[in-house]
């Protein structure tokens, strides 16, 4: 047994048992050590011209899309995607990787492998479509898996929320599913989502009027990708909406 974990009570056996407090999908493990990986590649392997090469050709440029596609190479096909494998440093990486875990185990937990990395490839498609929409023609590298966690918030916002307002670790992703007009009027997602909004509001207003450490913050890519998560989750879940606890 551990003593990390949460009790639970195995009525049949009259034994209790502890549940791993750190007990992740599996497919998150795979994710979180994929960009682990390509980030060490990137830091500690790849010299500086290459790792360049690399951001060129693989994280989102919107400039390429002022472009005719026909006069370049095939980068505006997999950017869309493959920038949310990139991060700018580790900090970086540490901070999705956090939220990842957070609101990540619940939706994968409840629509499934293959549905998660359909959830993450459109998802990352929606957050630079909406950054493309308010900067197009610029010539901005954008790399993090930043659109895909605000995108994992936004699906989550539609179910992980108990009645009372709290979340289960462990039973979260059993809810039942709510409509948009019961999410809007549920006080947790309101409470959750403004503070959201709200934190995206300030981090875009002080890049305008000052500079961020660290790079810019592509906050109108996160907007994009909780606006998906949290419009779209429905077409990914498997529940249909149903509350399996029963």
């Amino acid at each position: 047994m551990r003593d990390d974990g949460v009790e639970m009570r195995d009525e049949e056996n009259g034994v209790r048992r502890h549940e791993p407090a750190f007990n992740l999908p599996g497919s998150l493990v795979f994710v979180l050590g994929l960009l682990t990986l390509i980030h060490a590649v990137r830091t500690y392997v790849l010299s500086v011209p290459a790792d360049e090469s690399v951001l060129l050709r693989f994280a989102f440029i919107p400039a390429r899309y002022a472009v005719p596609l026909a006069d370049q190479d095939l980068s505006w096909l997999w950017s869309p995607i493959t920038y949310s494998l990139l991060h700018g440093s580790w900090e970086h990486l540490l901070f999705n990787g956090f939220w990842m875990v957070a609101f990540g185990a619940p939706v994968v937990r409840r629509i499934g492998v293959v549905r998660f990395f359909m959830f993450w490839c459109l998802s990352a498609v929606a957050a630079v479509a909406f950054h493309t929409a308010l900067h197009w023609g610029e010539m901005i590298l954008v790399v993090g898996a930043s659109g895909v966690v605000s995108g994992l918030m936004g699906a989550a916002a539609r179910f992980v929320f108990s009645p009372s307002g709290r979340i289960s670790r462990q039973f979260a992703h059993l809810n039942r599913r709510l409509s948009i007009p019961e999410a809007l009027s549920n006080r947790s997602v309101l409470v959750f989502s403004g503070i959201w909004f709200l934190t995206n509001f300030l981090v875009g207003v002080g890049q305008v009027f000052g500079s961020v450490g660290g790079g810019a913050i592509a906050w109108e890519a996160h907007i994009g990708g909780f606006l998906f998560g949290f419009l779209f989750f429905p077409i990914f879940d498997r529940l249909d909406g149903e509350d399996r606890r029963d």
